[in-house]
């Protein structure tokens, strides 16, 4: 059996690789975000919002803990402004941000996420 750390290590590795099409085999179908019902098709497009306006996103893990079936990540993440993000058209500006994630898994799948992106760095990297 795959230990949980292991398991988040290959969901990131396919975050990175932008393969949002199969993030189901990691993310419930009634995936809750921030403690709102959102569902895995929401959770993939607001990935793929991130990615059109940073076509080299990535979600650099630094620090990963994991306990029962809690996962708490802290990511350092970076892309370059090639598209519309957040109504700023593109810039061509490379952006560095922090994210801190806290994960619920149930039943083998990412049940809850509580996420906080500092996106208003990343929104000042862009003027």
């Amino acid at each position: 059996m795959e230990s949980l750390e292991a398991w988040y290590r290959r969901y990131n590795r396919r975050c990175n690789a932008h393969h949002f099409d199969t993030l189901g085999e990691f993310v419930a179908e009634d995936v809750v975000v921030n403690g709102a019902p959102q569902g895995l098709a929401d959770y993939v497009a607001g990935l793929e919002e991130v990615v059109r306006g940073f076509p080299d996103y990535r979600w650099e893990l630094e620090h990963l803990l994991t306990r029962d079936a809690l996962i708490a990540a802290q990511f350092t993440d970076t892309g370059t402004h090639h598209g519309a993000f957040r109504g700023v058209p593109a810039t061509g500006r490379a952006v560095t941000t922090t994210e801190l994630a806290l994960y619920r898994v149930a039943d083998g799948r990412i049940a809850e996420v509580w996420v906080a992106a500092d996106d208003l760095r990343v929104l000042d990297q862009l003027r």
